[in-house]
This record gives structure tokens, sequence and C-alpha cells, in this order.
């Protein structure tokens, strides 16, 4: 076995040993490995007992939310074509509970240890036609496991950034082997297809299919009602709105100032702001740090409790799965990531809202909001003063809103049809 493999089996195995003691609490590690602990176990046990032996099966992977909404795109279109699939999912980060839970899949859980008996016991309880993984996360052993029993091994949503850590040498010589046993990839566009070739995977198994994430956005926006109970009192309260979604604190240090700048501009702008992870702490953070800034602020649970925002300034979301409805809310949206190192978060949302997009630098690893930058529908600032300015202009001229908006909308409906070019081609490669 290559030195690489041997020291990652020994990494993962010494994790899995000390994982009891580092679970314990309530934190977002500790749930990850609480959760993983018996998610072998969990998957088994419907292989065994629930799995319908005349029906075929497919394991889809997904790392965390975004990448588990472009899964829910494919796995939907996938049932069209195929009704009587049977859809297993898993997911690597407790982020991704709340989507997994709400899906139309046959069993989920989290992904087990990346180790010979955990992923031989489920692989031979669920007896999957297919494993796919999305946009970024393959498995060294999973996937080794999935080739000793025939198992196809795909890639949907396949995305490597310029980069990526998976571009690096160390990362080349663990997966070499992985990405060379690859039966397809669906790479989002062309630049990821030739990075994927250049890690290893054949030349015949790459195909650009685009981005589901498109669709599964398109989609959460066009469901949207606007009686819902956490956007009525909103449209009964009319305002130039910002809505700042998946925000971190270093996103926080830069609109805070911008939002002060914008108020002197724009009388009665109002600030929907959705952090990341909505803990309890982070709330109570937000609210503290918007009340100094001479704001009225309110949580949105208040909101919907009382039918009303009360006239507030501000509305920290304190629970997650709202924000692509709140963005059908908003005069510009602000996306966060862009001043954090691990980098911005999805733009599709908002595009699809047909809402100008705003974020900060760190927007490399997106494709999708370089284009809309291009198209005229987003744009990227590195200061408050510059993200002020960036608002001003959207919230203050109704004919450069729309003229944004505009673009936003005909960028996302330019990119539609990835799902089901995916789930054709998935569907395609079972049959044969």
């Amino acid at each position: 076995m290559a030195r690489p493999r041997l020291l990652y089996r020994l990494a993962v195995g010494a994790a899995r040993t000390v994982a009891p003691l580092a679970g314990a609490g309530g934190g977002k590690v500790a749930r990850g490995l609480a959760g993983r602990r018996k998610a072998h176990e969990v998957l088994a046990r419907w292989g065994e007992e629930v799995r319908d032996p005349d029906s075929p099966t497919v394991w889809f992977h997904a790392p965390s939310v975004g990448e588990s909404l472009q899964a829910e795109a494919v796995i939907e279109a996938l049932r069209v074509r195929m009704p009587d699939v049977q859809i297993v999912f898993t997911y690597f980060s407790p982020s991704a509970v709340t989507v997994a839970d709400r899906m139309r899949v046959d069993v989920a859980g989290y992904l087990p240890w990346d180790l010979r008996s955990t992923t031989s016991r489920v692989l031979d309880a669920v007896r999957p036609e297919a494993l796919v993984f999305t946009q970024t996360e393959v498995w060294p052993v999973l996937v080794e496991s999935a080739v000793d029993r025939g198992v196809s091994v795909v890639l949907a949503a396949g995305t490597v950034p310029a980069d990526a850590g998976r571009m690096s040498l160390p990362a080349r010589a663990l997966l070499r082997t992985t990405w060379e046993s690859l039966t397809a990839a669906y790479a989002v566009g062309e630049p990821d297809a030739e990075r994927l070739r250049s890690l290893g995977v054949g030349a015949s198994a790459v195909s650009v299919t685009g981005d589901p994430g498109v669709d599964s956005a398109a989609r959460r926006v066009g469901d949207v009602s606007a009686e819902a109970a956490h956007l009525r009192p909103f449209h009964a309260d009319p305002r130039p709105t910002l809505v700042a979604g998946s925000t971190w604190p270093a996103d926080m240090d830069v609109l805070v100032p911008a939002l002060a700048m914008l108020r002197e501009r724009v009388p009665g702008v109002r600030l929907v702001i959705a952090p990341h992870e909505p803990e309890d702490a982070v709330v109570s953070s937000l609210l503290d740090q918007l009340d100094s800034d001479d704001c009225s602020a309110t949580t949105l649970s208040r909101v919907e409790s009382v039918g009303s925002t009360g006239g507030a300034d501000a509305i920290v979301v304190d629970r997650v799965g709202v924000l692509a409805d709140l963005y059908t809310i908003a005069t510009v949206a602000f996306v966060g990531g862009g001043f954090h190192g691990a980098g911005l978060h999805s733009v599709l949302e908002p595009a699809a809202a047909s809402k100008p997009v705003v974020f900060g630098p760190s927007y490399g690893r997106s494709a999708p909001a370089a284009q809309l930058i291009e198209a005229g529908a987003a744009t990227s600032v590195e200061s408050a003063e510059g993200l002020a300015e960036a608002l001003i202009v959207w919230c203050d001229d109704a004919q450069a809103n729309h003229d944004a908006a505009t673009r936003a909308q005909g960028y996302i409906q330019s990119h539609l049809g990835a799902a089901k070019r995916t789930a054709d081609a998935l569907a395609d490669l079972l049959a044969g």
C-alpha cells in the first residue's frame, strides 16, 4: 500500500478511536462526531430490512448544505426518469441535517467513517448500483470498497477551483487512484472538466452537464409564498431592505459601518441578517452589536410571533432554512463569506430571486459570482466604503436596480437544466 494511503487510514482509524471523547457536547464538531458513531449501522439496517431487491438503488453523498441542495435537484430529476429508484443519502456536516430531513430519499444519515470495516458493512447491505459524490468530496476507502464490488462511482456537479486543496501535491498523491477509479464525472464547466482530467479522471469519463445548484435555487425561490408567516410582516411594512445572508464576523466588520453610511443616504433602510451559524450566542451577539449602532433590532422569531416587524431597523434570522425565502423581500442582497478565509457562500439564491448581489473580495472559488459580475448583476467590494457605495446605488436608483435584477434572472434562466442533464446521464449509465 502506498505510504499516503496508509497514513490516511491510520489517521482515520485514530480519529474514530478518539471520537467518543471529542463528540461530547453540543457544538457543531461534536454533533458531527456523535452522528457518525452509528451511521454505518443505520444505513446497513435499512439495506438489510427495508431495501427492495427488485428496485435499483443509488447512494448520493454531499458534504454540506450547498452540495446537498445540488444533490437534491439531481435526485428529483432522477426520480422522474427512474420512478422506482431507491435513494440513500449521506452528508458530512451537521449543517446538512435540515436539508436531509426534508429530502425525498429512502434513508439519510451521516457518512460512515472511511474505513474498510464500516464502508464494507454498508455497501454489502445497501448494494447500490451507483455511488454518487457531489461537487467536491471523494473518499478513498469508500471508493475502493465500491469499485471492489462492481459499483459505478460518479462525481456530480464536479467543481475544482484552480486553488483547490485537491490540486496540491499531497492531495494528488493520496487521491490519484481514487480519481482514476471514477466511472463518470459530470462537471459544472469546462475548466472543472480539465482539472478533473489533470487529477487522473479518465478523459472519456468526464463530461460537462452544468450546475444543478441553479435548478435548486430557482425551484426554491419559485416555491416561496408571500403569505408565509415569516414573510407576510415584511410585505405589510415595505421598506428598502438589505438581506445579508450566510454572514461571518468578518463580514459584520464591514457590513455594520457600511449600513451606517447607507442609512444616511437611504432613510428607513432595513437590514435582515442571516448568520451562517445562527446559534443562540451568535444571535445574541448580533443583536447587541446592532443595538449599539443605534438600530432597533429584533429576531425573525419575534417578527413571526407578533405578526409584525414592529418598525425594527434590523431583523436577525435565528434559524436555518429560510434564507432563500428572505431574499425575495430584498431590495439588494449581500452574500457573506467574501471577507472570510473559507470563501464566498452561494450567490445563486439571490440571483434566482432577481436581486442585485454584493459580496467581498474572496470569491475566486465561485464561478457563478464571477459570471454574475460579468453580466452586470453583481459587484465585489473590498471595504465598508465600497460596500456602502454599491448599496446606495442599488437602493436609491430604481432603474439601476431593475437592470441588475433583470440580468440576474437572465443568468439563472440561461443556466437551467443541469439537474436533468446530470440525472439523464446517470440513468443512461445505470441502464448501460
